[in-house]
């Protein structure tokens, strides 16, 4: 039995956004409070993270995370490799490097933005980093099997991922022929859902229930969510059965 934990399911800015006063960011509901997107995924023996944003640190104190077998990027913007830093932590308790799983032009950006932690005379302290390319063919972290889903962030490849039938895809605006077909038979859907307005790299709301009433799950969750999209009490009263607004702390099963 596998453990899914949304960490994170708010858009790059997070929700509240800093100095808006729009009703969702003045909210007293805890789910419309949304740190970066990122989930935890667990079973018996393995412990991963997919995505290190801006609240890495705070996203696993949260959460009581003790261990991580792997960190699992899904491309290389801000909000979602910022947070990287902080596997010092791991890197002491555990008294060994991290496994950090990456296409090579994500790599590509790691060594760039933390630099410090890839130089050949490094400061001591800094991040022990066990670089492992990924591509879109299926690999194992421990026991939990991944098949990488390759989607379309505007022009940037991203990849969601499948773990059993168990898939999560953020940051998308377009999915691949390829990926729909990777995505039969899934049971679990989590799709990003920015806005209700267009936006030129992520789904809309209208957009987003679109594919999953062509994926057919038996239950679907929208994540990376603005404060533009709604509260989250609004907006659970207009989805279809079937379909849910995710919010930080929420905890699926699956086998």
């Amino acid at each position: 039995m596998f453990k899914v934990t949304f960490l994170g399911t708010g858009t790059s800015q997070g929700v509240p956004v800093i100095a808006c006063g729009c009703e969702v960011c003045q909210s007293t509901d805890p789910r419309d409070n949304r740190l970066r997107t990122s989930i935890l995924i667990e079973d018996r023996d393995t412990t991963l993270v997919i995505d290190s944003g801006p609240d890495f640190r705070q996203q696993l104190l949260r959460a009581g995370v003790k261990k991580l077998d792997g960190l699992i990027l899904t491309h290389e913007h801000k909000d979602h490799i910022a947070g990287m830093d902080d596997i010092r932590a791991f890197n002491y308790i555990l008294n060994r490097s991290i496994d950090i799983f990456a296409t090579e032009r994500v790599q590509t950006a790691l060594k760039r933005e933390f630099h410090y932690a890839f130089e050949e005379q490094k400061y001591p302290g800094v991040p022990e980093l066990n670089l492992i390319t990924i591509d879109e063919r299926p690999f194992s972290v421990g026991s939990i099997r991944l098949q990488p889903l390759p989607v379309l962030h505007y022009r940037l490849p991203v990849l969601g991922f499948r773990v059993k039938n168990f898939s999560y895809i953020t940051d998308a605006k377009t999915l691949t022929p390829e990926c729909m077909e990777l995505l039969k038979g899934t049971e679990i859907l989590v799709l990003n859902a920015l806005r209700r307005e267009a936006h030129i790299s992520h789904f809309t709301l209208e957009e987003a229930l679109k594919i999953i009433a062509e994926v057919k799950p038996e239950k679907a969750y929208l994540t990376h969510l603005s404060h533009q999209i709604g509260k989250h009490s609004d907006l659970e009263k207009e989805l279809p059965k079937g379909v849910e607004c995710a919010y930080d702390g929420l905890e699926l099963y699956f086998g």
